[in-house]
């Protein structure tokens, strides 16, 4: 018998491939049991409603999406390149074969109106990647409306790509924060060379 976290780390692997390829409402508990090979009597007490796996799936994706994002950023050099990185990210995501967009903005359309707890919880990974990228604006010397322009890109890119099919709309996001980056730093100062 498999120990609680590795059961645990199982079912919510399993249950996020599952919600993510097939969506929330398509997929039963018992797709969840087949997918992961742990029992239901085991994935109820792990996990006592369905709603406290999604929990667990989108605090799952928020770890996944802020290690992607830092790893990206870790391996820029300047502080605009680490600002532009987030969009390099985006363009290796939307490149995978699975690729369905964001899973937060999906799972907030299917149920984000029913479920507080859903709801907040892919509220938190919008706040969290907005912080991460306000900390990188900062650390640019960049004015602070900069990181939500940011964010409001890397979104829209990841709805577009996901609609559209096209993985060429993070190049497209990456030269429209391009532009905004070279222009709110150039206007705080920053010397053009920089670049």
């Amino acid at each position: 018998m498999i120990d609680e976290q590795t059961a645990r780390e199982r079912v919510v692997s399993a249950a996020d491939r599952l919600f993510y390829a097939r969506g929330v409402q398509a997929v039963g508990m018992d797709a969840v049991r087949s997918e992961s090979g742990v029992s239901l009597k085991r994935i109820y007490a792990l996990f006592p409603s369905k709603e406290d796996l999604i929990v667990a799936v989108l605090r799952h994706r928020t770890d996944r999406w802020n290690a992607g994002v830092t790893d990206a950023v870790d391996g820029a050099g300047t502080p605009r390149e680490r600002l532009l990185a987030v969009f390099d990210f985006l363009a290796g995501w939307f490149r995978e074969d699975d690729f369905r967009g964001c899973a937060f903005i999906n799972v907030f359309g299917e149920l984000g109106g029913g479920s507080d707890r859903i709801a907040e919880a892919v509220r938190e990974q919008k706040e969290s990647f907005r912080r991460q990228v306000a900390d990188l604006v900062r650390a640019a010397g960049g004015p602070g409306h900069l990181a939500p322009q940011l964010v409001l890109l890397a979104e829209g890119a990841q709805t577009a790509a996901a609609i559209s099919r096209d993985p060429d709309m993070a190049g497209h996001a990456r030269a429209a924060a391009d532009t905004l980056i070279r222009c709110a730093l150039d206007d705080a100062g920053e010397p053009a060379a920089a670049a």
